[in-house]
Formats: structure tokens, sequence, C-alpha cells
């Protein structure tokens, strides 16, 4: 199985790595290109663009300009342990033993604005730029037309290289946009978690996005290759319910907050 997550707004650079091992992102070609046309825009138009505040957008402005190339562990991080927010809480990638690492590494990919995508140990500096930001340029109206079929095509290697005919949806629909499944040489299962709330379940986004992060976690932990092994998947008082579940859609279901 290969498992996609979206990344977070949230960063953490000053928290020393777990592991002293690393990779190099494969587009970095293309986020350099990406990252020319940003240091472009004066904060206020970042601020517009991204339709965030003067200070968030003075801090991408500072970002945006910061960032250089070579990447390496004296002005990077890799990307899991960098990440931070709802997700990657429920990850806890900090506990990840090295076997965890390794598995990971094959079996798990984060979705990137900038980066496309990115393997848990590849390194990143820091950035916000979220996949459905519509970013103009010469190479298209937003980041799905800059992208186009390369994450797609990145992903089907990917898939190849692990032996997987499975792909574990555990992204939001923003970064999943990004792939185009009709030419995904794989099943796609997208995890469904739902809390029971004033008298009935639904997706309630926090819980939701912790539950992506537990179950990432579940699998790599577990070091599952067959996807009916997720339906065990019990944690926080999650539960698989066969009956309102799909072929792609399998529903996980608490009764708790």
């Amino acid at each position: 199985m290969l498992i996609v997550i979206s990344p977070a707004k949230t960063l953490d650079f000053e928290t020393l790595p777990i592991t002293k091992d690393y990779t190099q992102a494969k587009f970095l070609t293309d986020s350099r290109w990406l990252i020319s046309q940003l240091k472009k825009l004066s904060p206020y138009e970042i601020s517009s663009l991204m339709k965030i505040s003067d200070k968030l957008g003075m801090l991408n402005f500072m970002r945006f300009n910061e960032w250089k190339t070579p990447f390496t562990m004296s002005n990077s991080k890799q990307a899991v342990l960098a990440f931070k927010g709802d997700v990657y809480t429920g990850l806890d990638a900090e506990k990840f033993s090295k076997q965890d690492l390794k598995f990971a590494q094959t079996h798990l990919r984060i979705l990137s604005g900038l980066y496309g995508v990115l393997r848990p140990l590849d390194l990143i500096q820091a950035y916000r730029l979220e996949m459905g930001t519509n970013f103009e340029s010469q190479k298209g109206k937003n980041l799905y037309d800059f992208w186009n079929t390369k994450i797609t095509s990145q992903i089907n290697s990917d898939l190849q290289a692990s032996k997987s005919k499975t792909l574990i949806n555990l992204a939001s629909n923003e970064y999943f946009k990004s792939i185009h499944v009709e030419n995904l040489n794989a099943q796609i299962i997208s995890p469904v978690f739902k809390d029971y709330s004033k008298g009935r379940y639904k997706v309630i986004s926090f819980f939701a996005k912790k539950a992506r992060g537990l179950m990432s976690a579940y699998i790599i932990k577990n070091k599952l290759k067959d996807s009916k092994e997720i339906k065990a998947f019990n944690l926080d008082g999650y539960r698989f319910n066969q009956s309102e579940s799909s072929q792609t859609n399998w529903i996980f279901q608490r009764n708790q907050s």
C-alpha cells in the first residue's frame, strides 16, 4: 500500500530531528522555479493571494526570500518531522523507530503545493503554499495546472517501486485533487472518520484530521501491506462500519469526542 497525506500550515524547525538520515525531494527544480516567481510578490500581494493576515503575509514574504538550495541538515529539516498540525499530531513521527521511518519512506507520501510529492525524509525549508492557491504563472492559472501530471506520474512510480496496487487516500480533497485518478495504476481506498454528534454520525474536521494521522501511523508501525488489515484499525475509539462503507470509501465511526 501507498499512503498519501496532506502537509500542514504549522511548522517546527526548532526541535532537533530524531534522525540524521535524509533525502532530497524529487521536484526541487520545479520548487525553485515556483519560489523565483513567489519572490516577485510583495507582503501585501502574498496576504491577498493566500487570504491571510498582514503578519502572515510578511512571514511568508521572508520565507520565500530566505529559501535557497542546496538543502542541508543545517538549513532544512525532514518533511515528516517539520510539519505539525492535527494530522501530524496523530502521526506522531517523533516516536517512530528506525524501522518505522524506513517503512514510511517507502509507503508514505506527502502532497505539497510547493514540493509536489515528498517522502518523509525529504528535506524542506519553511513555506506556506496551499495546493488550492490560485497562483497564476506562465505555467497555468493555479498550482493544479502547474503540477499537471507530474504528481500522478510520481505516485505511479512510487506504487511500482513499493510493489503496491492500492493507494490509501488520507489526504484532504484539496490535495488529493492534484492526483489524476483516471491515470492512476491502483485501487483507491479513502477512509472516512465520523464522530457521533447531535444524533448522527458526521465528519468533524479536527477529529478527522487527527484520525488520518493515527491511521497512517497504524499502517506504518504494523508494517501493513494488505489493505484489508486496515479494517482492524481501532485507535481512539474508531471502529470500521462495513454496512456504511462502499468499495472505495471505508467508514470508521466512534461514539465519543
